[in-house]
């Protein structure tokens, strides 16, 4: 008996995908990887979260920021960094100040208490930097610091971009 053919579809076959060699995973990874090992150091000494740390951070060179401005700068959506901010101000570690020129819109600031914390996890955080890096040489610390500025620009006019859906189109978008 011959074999049954079934007819082609007009569209190939989708490539294959191996997960632990696909770019954002691996990227997707090592952050949580890093961000994980890291908080530990914290979490167990200063009673802090992942994106309590990240407001620290990026409060702690003295700037006064929105809660919307901190989001921002930190990648973190709008309810995560909300929530963390009510834990920081019941646990004294922010203040919050209504703007001059818009009172609807909120400031935060370090108090001491966070400012102190502050000081003590920057050479924790650096010296665990250092630690990861080792693997690489001073020129690949270089190098990967390039790659990830080009990798960012573009992954964020990726994002700016329009969604596109080629799905539908026959002839694949062009």
């Amino acid at each position: 008996m011959p074999p049954v053919r079934r007819p082609r579809s007009a569209k190939a076959a989708p490539a294959s995908l191996h997960l632990t060699r696909f770019l954002p995973y691996r990227l997707s990874v090592l952050a949580n990887t890093v961000s994980h090992t890291v908080a530990k150091l914290y979490e167990t000494r200063f009673g802090i979260t992942i994106p309590e740390w990240r407001i620290i951070a990026v409060l702690g060179g003295g700037e006064t920021l929105s809660a919307g401005e901190i989001a921002q700068r930190t990648a973190m959506d709008k309810v995560q960094v909300s929530r963390a901010i009510s834990r920081m101000l019941d646990s004294a570690l922010i203040l919050r100040e209504s703007g001059d020129a818009d009172r609807r819109k909120a400031l935060l600031t370090l108090t001491p208490k966070a400012l102190t914390i502050y000081a003590e996890i920057v050479p924790m955080a650096l010296a665990y930097e250092a630690d990861l890096t080792t693997a690489l040489s001073d020129e690949e610390r270089a190098t990967l610091d390039q790659l990830l500025t080009r990798l960012q620009a573009r992954a964020d006019g990726l994002a700016a971009a329009p969604a596109r859906d080629d799905a539908g189109d026959e002839d694949g978008g062009a």
